[in-house]
């Protein structure tokens, strides 16, 4: 699919690979990580690679994603796009029968959701600060921090198809929101957990994203002055 946000990560890496595209806050632990357009696309590279190299998927290949809307999250999700891996939202689950796909990554508060779920690939996001790799594994998973720093930094993302719905969905939304080249958009992971609105619709937009998860509204004003928001979805 993401022919849209891959370009907007080659861009922002190529024009400025110092620039803050991606600016993560947890107000519950204290956590800020900041990712520039290179580094975000580093991720993007080894995840597609893990993926590709690592376990020969690719186009028409589906991953299930079992996980809240993060800066690690969003290097899932991009790498799954990058290779053409079909992103097979938690929604879809509202039977008892289990879905198979080709691999899982779940975090580790939804690893038992993860049983619902038919795969023999299973990866488990501790989501710490700092990307630290977790100290207990869950039977069954291998931890997807420690695994995929072993994968190549550079990845040809597969032609993005045309007409794709979800980059048309993007667009549209990135218009409904106004969202221009440049803006810095403030987003309330609790209230905006849907990947349009806090990962693809800013990319989309051409704007850089200050995602903020169980965010303190105290702290928003101070935040949003620091970090030059223009925009806020919260």
């Amino acid at each position: 699919m993401s022919g849209i946000v891959i370009e907007r990560f080659a861009t922002a890496a190529a024009d400025d690979p110092a620039q803050p595209l991606l600016t993560w806050y947890d107000d519950a632990t204290g956590d800020r990580t900041e990712l520039s357009g290179a580094t975000l696309d580093n991720w993007v590279a080894k995840t597609a690679n893990l993926l590709v190299d690592g376990l020969g998927l690719g186009p028409g290949d589906q991953a299930g994603v079992l996980l809240p809307p993060h800066w690690q999250t969003a290097a899932v999700l991009l790498g799954c796009w990058a290779a053409d891996v079909k992103i097979v939202p938690p929604a879809l689950k509202v039977t008892n029968e289990k879905i198979s796909v080709d691999v899982i990554f779940a975090s580790a508060d939804r690893v038992s959701d993860a049983e619902g779920w038919s795969t023999s690939e299973r990866f488990v996001l501790g989501l710490a600060p700092m990307a630290l790799p977790m100290r207990t594994v869950p039977s069954g998973f291998v931890d997807y921090v420690a695994e995929v720093r072993s994968y190549g930094d550079h990845f040809t993302p597969y032609e993005p198809k045309k007409d794709d719905e979800l980059v048309r969905r993007a667009a549209e939304r990135a218009a409904e929101l106004g969202l221009e080249p440049g803006d810095r958009v403030l987003v309330d992971a609790a209230k905006h957990p849907d990947p349009l609105d806090w990962l693809l619709a800013p990319f989309a937009g051409g704007a850089t994203l200050v995602l903020c998860g169980a965010l303190d509204p105290a702290r928003t004003e101070d935040r949003a002055a620091a970090e030059k928001v223009t925009t806020r979805l919260v």
